[in-house]
């Protein structure tokens, strides 16, 4: 029987599965807050402002999320 990570209840990892996935979702927005930086960039040398722009906006968005999450695990590691 296959077992992806929500079935794991953190038998397989240590790690529950709602802390795996708040994990991962502050990697996902930072790696996407990274990918957002070339893309404006390279909108910003293509003179498209209008792009850039719309780049930028979810650049910061992704940004805000990785904090939310983070301050969000923070708080829940710490009251073990």
């Amino acid at each position: 029987m296959m077992m992806n990570h929500a079935d794991d209840g953190g038998r397989i990892t240590g790690t529950k599965d709602k802390n795996y996935d708040l994990i991962w979702f502050a990697e996902q927005c930072l790696s996407n807050a990274l990918r957002l930086e070339t893309y404006r960039a390279d909108a910003e040398e293509a003179g498209d402002t209008e792009l850039a722009d719309l780049f930028g906006k979810a650049q910061s968005d992704s940004t805000k999320g990785a904090e939310l999450a983070k301050d969000l695990l923070a708080r829940r590691l710490g009251a073990r």
